[in-house]
């Protein structure tokens, strides 16, 4: 029945691993398409305000006064035309907006349909929704809406705006631009494409994930028996570190994005070779060591430390450290390190640094944790129940790590020590002797 339930645990852990993953890669996804839909319209906006700086003022003006589609109307519409083809978007079009609900459409730079000659008639009533209407009607701002549906025309878009200034600096129309939906899909699918390697990076930590989970489960049943929670907590760790690591990937997608879509494939190359080489550091946490369960523990707290910008180092003797119990050992080391990793984190990034020796010889098993961070503000009651040198959370209990370390280490006759060195750094040294 034991092992039937572990192996149960071993299966819905697995499945959830796996859910949230594709819950995060779906996430992922989402936010691709929202950066690129932000990305093409701030460089639309950016068109748009060329455009509207370029017109032909004295030309429109007299357009606007008369309203009719003579010479200098087709003038505008050839202009607007001719930007809308360099673009490629759907339409760029002058508007009208003189209340808080309701534009109208003026110039539609469109080809001229003889067999439809009223087709973009001057005045026709705009998509653009009521709240970008009101923006720009009371603010005189430029405005971005999310995707429309234009029944008439039947397309769907997403459009910009921008003022159209006289010389005195007035607003006279709007300048729009309606960027198709397709356009949009497609860049998003490209970017998507190009790092399909983010995407497999994504499945390589499941693999480590599931991999780190199964060595721990296997340990757990030959060592320690009734100790699952210290194991969890641990593999909670990986968990959380891995899904850390894989989010910040979202934001090179969004680096990559950007070089790919102005051109600078170069400078794209340059980055992917960047990223390959954070899969080389993954493979470089390894440890080889006499120690399985210590092993899986000191390669999750390294990768955690890597996701913190932490630069810790592991110095480990050619040891089985068989004399205390695995379970006591990850107690220990667990506490110690997690207390190191919360000290630095307070620091700037380049002063961040932890250093684990783990020696053995004749006599004594000695572990030493050093970590820059504060000076201790009172080491004679660190080791007391429930004294944290932490601000109180709600809902979580404080105080308990140093002082479980502490009866641990009692159990083995061992000590423990800890000193602030200068106030930059402070050292944890525990001692237990070999019987």
């Amino acid at each position: 029945m034991k092992r039937f339930k572990l192996k149960l645990i071993i299966v819905l852990s697995i499945v959830l691993v796996i859910f949230f993953i594709g819950i995060s890669m779906y996430a992922s996804y989402i936010k691709i398409e929202d950066t690129v839909e932000e990305a093409i319209a701030n460089q639309n906006l950016e068109a748009a305000k060329s455009i509207a700086k370029a017109i032909d003022l004295e030309t429109y003006e007299r357009f606007l006064k008369e309203r009719n589609r003579d010479e200098d109307y087709w003038a505008i519409r050839h202009y607007l035309n001719d930007a809308r083809e360099k673009l490629g978007v759907l339409y760029v079009y002058t508007l009208e907006i003189d209340n808080p609900t309701t534009s109208k459409a003026l110039i539609v730079g469109y080809p001229e349909n003889k067999d439809n000659p009223n087709e973009f008639l001057i005045g026709e009533v705009c998509t653009v929704p009521e709240a970008q209407v009101k923006l720009a009607y009371e603010e005189g701002r430029q405005f971005v809406t999310g995707i429309l549906e234009d029944t008439k025309y039947d397309h769907h878009y997403i459009t910009v705006g921008t003022p159209v200034m006289n010389e005195n600096g007035e607003i006279i129309s709007y300048l729009g631009i309606d960027i198709s939906t397709e356009t949009l899909d497609g860049i998003t699918e490209t970017v998507i494409n190009s790092n399909i390697f983010i995407l497999v990076l994504s499945g390589l930590f499941v693999i480590i994930v599931i991999i780190s989970f199964l060595l721990l489960q296997k340990w757990y049943q030959k060592e320690v028996g009734t100790t699952e929670d210290t194991y969890q907590k641990e593999i909670k760790t990986l968990i959380a570190s891995v899904s850390s690591l894989r989010h910040d990937y979202i934001n090179h997608i969004q680096v990559l994005h950007g070089f790919l879509h102005i051109g600078e494939v170069d400078q794209a190359t340059k980055y992917v070779d960047s990223l390959s080489k954070d899969i080389q550091t993954i493979e470089s946490i390894k440890l080889n060591l006499d120690h399985p369960g210590l092993a899986i523990l000191l390669q999750t707290k390294k990768l955690t430390c890597q996701n913190q910008q932490i630069d810790m180092q592991i110095a480990v003797d050619d040891s089985p450290f068989e004399n205390i119990k695995t379970i006591d050992l990850i107690n220990i080391l667990s506490n110690i390190i997690d207390n190191a990793i919360e000290a630095t984190m307070e620091l700037p990034e380049e002063l961040r640094k932890i250093t684990v020796r783990c020696n053995a010889d004749e006599l004594y098993y000695t572990f030493s944790i050093t970590n820059t961070g504060r000076k201790l503000p009172d080491i004679n009651q660190i080791f007391k129940q429930g004294y944290s040198t932490k601000k109180v959370e709600k809902g979580r209990v404080r105080g308990q790590g140093l002082f479980i370390v502490k009866e641990t280490i009692n159990k083995y006759n061992g000590t423990i020590t800890l000193e602030s060195i200068n106030e930059k750094e402070t050292i944890a040294i525990v001692k237990i002797p070999i019987k």
